[in-house]
């Protein structure tokens, strides 16, 4: 099912703006796969003065009779002519093309591949020419590839851009209106399998509930994302099979790079290089208690930044064999008595990052976090939420629950309980709050997904 474009207001302004100028111009996007640059790429080329060309695997002098057919659409007899280097075709498109033309290539590293002098072409075609009103826009998913060809500063095409726009998932708040869900909770859910990824939210939209969606697009080995990890990786990491194995640990609960390292028989400093190049490319983020430095490595967790990709290393790399032997229905019955944990961890961070945009409790918030550590009386201590408030003044500490409490008013007295242990409140005015999955009537300090995820659009 193809879905209504959604969000991306700012991006398509700015392309619209690009695509406008007087003055020719250059506009970079790149991201993840599946994440919407093709779809925002169509959404604002002008009509009758666009060229869109989408770069695949074959040889440069297919790619490059390709591109000469789709601009035969816009310069008729273009296309009669073999091209046998880019040049050629370039420079006459930079001579011909009318003012305010855009060309529009889409997968630029797998152009590059095959013609690795292409950047350098247009980088010519772009400073010989200044005065033509032509706009070039270059789209990517490798986001490796992308910094090495246009970001990085040895690149040819470096500085030269108008417009760099990374296109990243979408915020969770988009989901219910992309798949029809009436109810909050079964967005947390939906959030929790799919992420912010629109083509997983076009593929889950065929499908009658998130169980038929998931037994036939992720569990089945014939399935459309059974093997998507996969292609990820190969888009963005050398050592693919270092950058499984790591995320396959994580998924499984080993989220210091001391266990990982321990795990792969490895010194934990061999994993800097590799941890830091998944944290570049939004495989993993790094956790750190509320009040401790970024750089604090001694307390820093690793998770998978991505909640399908957390899905599937949490759920189906570990049953690939019982999936292969078509024993799909023992590995869901396993994934049901845990997905709950899942879906739970998902709530926390929704919860955590709708804090700074709204207003509680006659407050504005700073970003929240997590908390672990010792409390004042040297007892382990962990919290769901803390925020500072914006004059500072103030602590916001809430527990975030998807299981629904028995007790709300015992739940807030143990909450209550906990922030007297937090080291760093010093006398400030504390605010307590409960994230939960169903309404309490006449409870004012309980958050619901629907109004978390009213937020996060």
């Amino acid at each position: 099912m193809r879905l209504p474009f959604l969000d991306r207001q700012e991006e398509t302004a700015r392309l619209r703006r690009l695509v406008e100028r007087p003055e020719g111009s250059l506009g970079v996007l790149y991201g993840r796969r599946r994440c919407g640059k093709s779809r925002l790429l169509r959404e604002v080329l002008p009509a009758g003065r666009a060229v869109y060309y989408v770069g695949d695997e074959r040889e440069s002098v297919l790619q490059r009779a390709g591109l000469a057919a789709e601009i035969a659409g816009l310069l008729p007899g273009f296309d009669r002519v073999a091209y046998p280097q880019w040049e050629a075709l370039l420079a006459r498109w930079w001579d011909e093309a009318p003012p305010g033309a855009v060309l529009a290539l889409d997968e630029l590293p797998a152009l590059a591949s095959a013609s690795p002098e292409l950047p350098s072409v247009l980088q010519k075609l772009l400073d010989r020419y200044p005065e033509r009103r032509l706009h070039l826009l270059l789209a990517g998913s490798s986001q490796r590839m992308m910094q090495g060809l246009v970001l990085d500063r040895t690149a040819p095409l470096f500085g030269r851009a108008i417009e760099i726009l990374k296109v990243s998932p979408l915020p969770a708040g988009w989901i219910a209106e992309a798949l029809s869900l009436r109810g909050g909770a079964k967005a947390v859910e939906a959030f929790s399998v799919w992420g912010g990824t629109p083509r997983y939210w076009e593929l889950a939209a065929d499908h009658p509930d998130l169980e038929s969606a998931v037994r036939a697009l992720v569990l089945s080995p014939l399935g459309v994302l059974y093997e998507e990890p996969s292609r990820l990786l190969l888009d963005d990491m050398r050592d693919t099979a270092q950058a499984a194995s790591i995320l396959s640990l994580i998924g499984q609960g080993c989220h210091r790079a001391s266990e990982i390292a321990g795990r792969l028989g490895k010194p934990a400093t061999s994993l800097s290089r590799p941890l830091q190049r998944m944290l570049e490319m939004d495989l993993v983020e790094r956790e750190t208690p509320f009040d401790a430095s970024p750089r604090s490595s001694k307390r820093t967790l690793y998770r998978i930044a991505d909640p399908f990709l957390r899905y599937w290393f949490r759920f189906v790399q570990p049953h690939r064999s019982r999936l292969e032997a078509r024993q799909i229905a023992g590995v869901e019955t396993e994934i049901s008595s845990r997905f709950g944990h899942h879906v739970g961890e998902v709530w926390e961070e929704l919860a955590r990052a709708g804090v700074p945009r709204q207003e509680l409790f006659g407050r504005t918030w700073g970003p929240a976090g997590r908390w672990w550590g010792s409390g004042l009386d040297r007892r382990p201590l962990e919290v769901d939420l803390v925020a500072e408030s914006a004059e500072k003044d103030a602590v916001l500490v809430g527990e975030v629950k998807w299981a629904s409490p028995r007790d709300v008013g015992r739940l807030l007295k143990e909450l209550g309980r906990k922030a007297e242990r937090l080291p760093f409140v010093n006398g400030r005015e504390v605010v307590l709050a409960l994230w939960l999955r169903a309404s309490i009537p006449g409870e004012g300090r309980v958050m619901t997904p629907r109004g978390v995820l009213d937020l996060l659009r």
